[in-house]
């Protein structure tokens, strides 16, 4: 029984590496080597001849450059993590609750779920850069609601994200199109007889949620806030990526710095995805012999 359960596994693994390998042969041939380059560039002065680029290495200068001397750098950076940091917790618990609602039985729900998922199929490209650069989302004169000048008088922890989310809720609600479809992949994975033994225990629809429902998620939440910190972080309307097309063509610092940049803000998505994988990860008990 030991050595089939082996061959399953390996049989599995082979079966993923195959899945992966178009992904992987295409990293290693077209990704591989510009990624590379760009560290190189990071870490050099380039100059531009007629023979073609020169680089001399110059060592951290310009991300001590950018951690030290530059102010657009600490703002525009801030503005964007406070982006992702606030807007993902909102998107991920829109996902569940629209996935939840989507999951019940009811007539036409195939069209409903392809409704929803329909903005996901206009939210790249020329459209979304067009909206999101006239400010079609953006709500004018805030300060005239009331529920803003309520939230002026909190404290700055509670009224700062919670004026963000006003703000920007639209956007939120429609960055969790495929969000919401991976999540609710993972619910028709949860078998009925759970939720009817749960039933006959004498188990809430909370409990049910609780114990049931949000334990078998939490891959599918982990995939979800994974992407979507990707997402978020790879908008082409980000702060920082307003930054970085800002110091490609400069003249006295042709991309080195602007990939100084680059790596600096990959560094902290990466470490951004490091915690959300700390603290959604699945926690198995220890076994007790």
């Amino acid at each position: 029984m030991k050595n089939r359960k082996l061959s399953l596994k390996s049989k599995d693994a082979l079966l993923g590496g195959a899945f992966m390998m178009p992904w992987l042969l295409g990293l290693l041939i077209f990704t591989m080597f510009p990624l590379i380059y760009s560290i190189w560039l990071s870490l050099c002065q380039v100059e531009f001849s007629a023979d073609g680029i020169l680089t001399s290495f110059v060592g951290i200068q310009w991300y001590k450059e950018a951690l030290t001397a530059d102010a657009n750098f600490v703002k525009d950076m801030t503005s964007t993590l406070q982006s992702i940091v606030f807007s993902t917790p909102m998107i991920l618990v829109f996902s569940v609750i629209l996935a939840l609602l989507l999951n019940r039985p009811l007539r036409g729900r195939a069209f409903f779920r392809a409704l929803y998922f329909f903005p996901v199929i206009i939210i790249s490209g020329p459209v979304m850069s067009k909206l999101m650069s006239n400010q079609a989302f953006t709500i004018i004169n805030p300060e005239q609601f009331a529920v803003y000048q309520v939230l002026e008088n909190l404290p700055g922890l509670i009224s700062v994200p919670l004026c963000y989310i006003f703000d920007n809720i639209v956007i939120i609600l429609w960055y969790s199109g495929v969000q919401t479809l991976i999540i609710l992949a993972g619910l028709q994975k949860i078998g009925d007889p759970i939720y009817e033994a749960a039933s006959i225990d004498g188990a809430t629809a909370w409990q049910k949620f609780w114990k049931i429902t949000l334990p078998h998620l939490r891959p599918m939440i982990l995939v979800s806030a994974a992407y979507t910190v990707v997402d978020l972080s790879g908008k082409t309307t980000t702060a920082m990526h307003t930054l970085i097309e800002k110091n490609m063509m400069n003249i006295e610092k042709p991309y080195s710095y602007s990939a100084a940049l680059s790596w600096l803000y990959t560094i902290v998505v990466l470490l951004i995805l490091g915690i959300i994988f700390l603290i959604l990860k699945e926690r198995r008990e220890p076994k007790h012999v």
